[in-house]
Order: C-alpha cells, then structure tokens, then sequence
C-alpha cells in the first residue's frame, strides 16, 4: 500500500533527545571525555567570569560547539548556529534542550573569543590527557615533533610597506588593484594591514610565498596522539626553536627520543637535545649543495645503528594524519581568525579534537 505523502503535524511534541542518539554511537563515548575534562576546568572558567551582570553562554557548552565544529568541519560561526537550529545530535551534545534557543552567531563569537583569549584550549587538552583511562595509552619515553604551515587570514595584497610609502590609489570597490611586480619585499619592510603579526613564508623551493603561521605538534609514539602543540610566527628557524619549547614543556627528567624529519638536522638544535638527555632519531638531510658536495649531518652512528631509530622514523610520519585531519576535516587550512594568539588557541583545540575523535576506537581496543 502506498503511504500518504501529506504532511503530518500535532499540536505536541514529546522529544527525548537522549533516546534519538543511538547507543553505539561515537559521539557518546566523545562527550564523557569532554565533560570530564571540562569538570577539571571549572575552577578556570571561574577566574574568566564576574559574580555580577547578566549570565553569558556557559563556557562548557561555548567548548562543546566549538568542538562540534572541528569535528564536522562547519565553516563558520553562523552555519554552526544553523546547524544547531535543527540538528538534534549538535543540541544533544552542546547541551541544548529541543525547545532552547540557539545563540545569535555573532553572540556565540563574542564569548568564544574570551575562551580563546584565557588559554582554555591548551588546559582543555592537558586535562583530556590527564584522565586516567587516556594517560595509559600515551607512551611516556617516544615522541615526534614537527611542524606545518598554516596560512593566515589575510590578502597578499594587504602586505605593505610599513613606512607607508607604497600606498595605492583606491580603486572602484573592495578589491582595488594592487600593482606588486617587480617590487623586493620582505618581512623585516614590510606587514600585512589586516593580520600584522602573519609573516610571507613558503615551505620550500618552488612553492609559492603566502603570509602564514606555523603549526607545532608534539605526538607521543605509541598510539599517535598530539601531547602538546601550538603556533608561532613563520620563521626559518620557528619549527626547531618551539620543538625545544615543547621538550621544556615537558619536564622530563629521564632520558626520552624525539623522532622528526630532516629540517630538524642542525648540528646545534642535536646538541641542545642532547643536553636535554633527548635522543635525537632525526632524518639525516645529505642533499647534494650546489657545489656537488653532500651536506654533513648532525646525526652519526651512535644513533643510527640502533633498531629504535628505525621504528622512530616510521612512527614520526604519523604526525603528518595530524595534521592533515586538522587541515582537510578541522578546516585549519586557512585559519579564518587574525592574530597568532587566537590562531594558536584554535590550533590547539583542532589537536585536542583529532584525540576526541581517536579515543573511542583506542579505548575499546585496550579494554
């Protein structure tokens, strides 16, 4: 029999959103993370908040959202709301009833960015690490590190001579013509008007210069999960100096091994691993130079002839899933914020959801 094709409405509704999430589904065992992670964190929300005024968006669900929308790579505040409207899996996780209203986008921004501002996502991801039941799935002696470039929120058009002394005529509408040819520019000249602290960098030879950020990754070789992270301005010298950062970060007082690839073989950046007791398992980078002759590496024999150094560099490719989830799934190709330090609270919290979403399938493998 063929069923009716009107449409079928009543006067009341009796939703349980916790009946409509089925029973097997990833985003449960996800949210208990959050939430334990985000009961740690209560007493900083605390410290970001007045005891007077109107009450804000609580913070817990702020972070929730947030996490939604690198998990399903929602491309903005607005479509994030829109989502929220009529998704009942999103109300479910944020922690919205069928009947509460969603935040206007542009309130939902406001309060976002004080999160961002108080380095809640760096302390939301040392306490999702710091549960027990994830804390024994991270290796504690092996680690990797690398680093990948984020480009910035801003025109090329917009890198300027800071002394203002190449200022076009303005043309007809928004994008006026901006004549660049044959001009030098550099960043110790020049800035971006509209994200100042982005600098022009390109990743190698034959790729194109674009004002980014780079991203840093610390990842723990057992089970390929980001332990630490963050963003820096684009240097040459950036990926090798926050790596040490991050070692510092640590505190390690054992001997441990850092696995990364062949931009890291500097025979001074070794050295202070060394000094660090870290071990170095670092590609060895013999390019040819220009003169024919084989680049000296910082990595000897010592290192190389023994068996670890092999299984470290396999495990440190993983960083690169890392990062390509963030940029592909999180849409942290082009960060679509200014300012390195609301794109390294953003980075940040892109890592910690790559765990979330890793966590289930590990869990349930180790139990």
């Amino acid at each position: 029999m063929r069923g009716s094709d009107e449409r079928c409405g009543s006067l009341f509704s009796y939703v349980d959103l916790e009946a409509r999430v089925r029973v097997d589904h990833p985003l449960r065992v996800i949210r208990d993370l959050a939430n334990a992670a985000l009961s740690d964190l209560s007493g900083e929300f605390g410290k970001l908040y007045t005891d007077f005024g109107r009450p804000s968006i609580a913070p817990e669900k702020l972070l929730r959202a947030m996490l939604l929308q690198a998990f399903y790579g929602v491309r903005s505040e607005r479509h994030l709301m829109e989502r929220m409207e009529f998704d009942l899996l999103f109300r479910w996780f944020v922690g919205l009833g069928v009947d509460d209203a969603v935040w206007d986008h542009s309130t939902f921004s406001k309060n976002r960015d004080r999160l961002l501002e108080g380095e809640i996502a760096a302390k939301f991801l040392n306490a999702l690490l710091a549960q027990p039941k994830v804390k024994r799935l991270l290796s504690s002696d092996h680690f990797s590190v690398d680093g990948t470039l984020i480009e910035a929120w801003a025109s090329i058009k917009s890198f300027r001579r800071k002394d203002g002394s190449d200022k076009d005529k303005d043309g007809p509408g928004r994008n006026a013509e901006r004549s660049f040819h044959k001009e030098k520019r550099s960043n110790e000249t020049h800035a971006s008007t509209t994200d100042p602290e982005a600098r022009l960098y390109k990743k190698g030879d034959g790729q194109p210069a674009k004002l980014s950020y780079i991203g840093h990754a610390l990842m723990e070789n057992r089970n390929s999960l980001a332990v630490l992270g963050g963003v820096s301005q684009a240097t040459g010298t950036a990926e090798r100096e926050i790596a040490l950062a991050m070692i510092d970060a640590r505190g390690c007082t054992k001997r441990i091994t850092l696995g990364a690839d062949k931009a890291y073989d500097v025979t001074q950046f070794v050295h202070e691993l060394r000094d660090r007791l870290v071990t170095p398992h670092i590609a060895i980078d013999g390019h040819l130079s220009k003169t024919g002759k084989r680049r000296k590496t910082a990595i000897d024999a010592r290192t190389t002839r023994h068996s670890g150094y092999d299984i470290s560099q396999r495990c440190r490719k993983r960083i690169d899933e890392v990062f390509s989830w963030i940029k592909s799934s999180a849409g942290l190709a082009k960060v679509k914020l200014r300012g390195r330090g609301r794109v390294d609270a953003v980075f940040v919290l892109a890592l910690a959801a790559y765990n979330l979403i890793r966590l289930p399938k590990l869990l349930a493998s180790s139990a």
